[in-house]
């Protein structure tokens, strides 16, 4: 493939950034910039020199064809932090003819020279937008292979179950079997509980990738504004005396306890004439229906009807004027707001124990066409059984994107940096 570069670290002042080359010649063109470099993954301390001008003092890297991120001749070249250094850098890369790469580019080459599959770049991409402990760990498990791992073993099984149903065929008595060999199905049903267990592990992996939204709910005045502010430690939202403030849904992002959520503060929940005000309180109930948690905060305790779902908490607002103790808080000295956070996030943790690997919508949707075909064997005599096996496997194929890939990789690649 033809030579490719980009900067690998964010553009602007700072203390070091890394432009990294990859495709045929590599290697020639920095040494035309640094000198030879005769033994790969050893770093270099070079003078950088254009038109011999000594530009930069560099370290300086190359890595073999086939043992590198991309797969080919990779070379990195670590510069001094000055945008003019990356900028003239890029010039004398540009004249030696490598172009400058597109989005996601060196993981493209990556997965076209099977040094990634495509549920291990779909990981990648979610570690670079990781913003939790727990959406790391989620990323992790998918681009350390794990999933890889595993769908080896499921095709394992089905080619064995598929050994034994050709056999049946191939040697029976009569033209066709009546029956499916039970070492065929015990590995049919062994693969279809498997295949199940990590369906079902979708959703609370799916939050963990997307992340939680918690609503606060109640009357106007009831103080939900100062408890969004109270957490974030900053004024997020406006609080005023006057009823009917807030008028949109504010969101603050939250890392809470290595959880991502995302917590709202809703309109006031009352009858109103003002068109504004009606249209703030139906996009308050709207987004607090579809939240995964509600806070119902009120002077009196009470939870919103409406609204209510099972494992929601209520509060009792204004402590400090009330002198409530129970379930209750104060937006004033901060009493109770701790034991809110560790409410909410006790509700959260419980929803994501038992989390798959599989997080997006693409991938749920091959594992089920997979166990579709394998739930289709039960009802089929069995000579159309190696069909729906067929089925399955494919279905596999196309998660790790070994075919069917082209359509999906454009979309994956539209969040990622030129770098990678």
């Amino acid at each position: 493939m033809d030579l490719i570069f980009a900067e690998a670290t964010p553009p602007g002042r700072g203390g070091v950034s890394v432009i990294r080359l990859s495709g045929e010649g590599a290697r020639s063109v920095a040494e035309g910039l640094v000198g030879s470099m005769k033994t790969p993954r050893h770093a270099y301390f070079r003078n950088l020199t254009v038109d011999d001008e000594t530009v930069d003092q560099v370290l300086a890297m190359w890595f073999r064809d086939g043992q590198s991120f991309t797969g080919e001749e990779v070379v990195e070249l670590h510069l001094h932090g000055a945008p003019v250094i990356a900028r003239r850098v890029s010039a004398a890369l540009l004249e030696r003819g490598a172009r400058l790469a597109e989005a996601g580019e060196f993981t493209r080459r990556a997965f076209l020279n099977g040094r990634m599959d495509l549920a291990e770049i779909e990981g990648l991409g979610d570690l670079l937008a990781a913003e939790t402990e727990a959406q790391r760990r989620l990323a992790m498990r998918a681009t350390s292979g794990e999933l890889a791992t595993r769908i080896a073993e499921w095709r394992s099984w089905l080619v064995e179950a598929g050994a034994f149903v050709e056999v049946s065929v191939d040697f029976a008595d009569e033209d066709v079997p009546d029956e499916v060999p039970a070492e065929a199905y015990e590995l049919i049903e062994r693969l279809h509980a498997s295949i199940s267990r990590e369906i079902a592990g979708f959703s609370a992996a799916e939050r963990i990738r997307q992340g939680f939204e918690v609503a606060i709910v109640g009357p106007p005045n009831a103080g939900k504004s100062s408890l969004l502010n109270r957490i974030a430690k900053r004024d997020v939202a406006i609080v005023s005396t006057v009823a009917g403030t807030t008028r949109d849904v504010i969101e603050l992002r939250l890392d809470l306890k290595g959880l991502p959520v995302t917590l709202l503060d809703t309109a006031g929940l009352r009858q109103s004439e003002d068109e504004v005000e009606v249209a703030g309180i139906e996009r308050a109930r709207e987004r607090a229906f579809a939240a995964d948690l509600r806070v119902h905060l009120s002077d009196s305790g009470d939870a919103i009807t409406e609204l209510w779902h099972p494992g929601d908490i209520v509060l009792r607002g204004k402590a400090d004027l009330s002198g409530a103790t129970e379930q209750a808080i104060s937006t004033v000295t901060g009493a109770g707001i701790d034991a809110v956070l560790d409410q909410i996030f006790d509700r959260l943790r419980d929803r994501v124990a038992g989390a798959g690997i599989v997080s997006h919508e693409r991938q749920l949707n091959e594992l089920q066409m997979a166990a579709n075909a394998l739930e289709n064997t039960l009802h089929l005599p069995v000579e159309l059984l190696a069909e729906e096996l067929r089925k399955a496997n494919h279905a596999l194929d196309r998660l790790l994107g070994r075919i069917d890939a082209e359509d999906y990789l454009d979309k994956i690649f539209l969040s990622f940096c030129i770098g990678k």
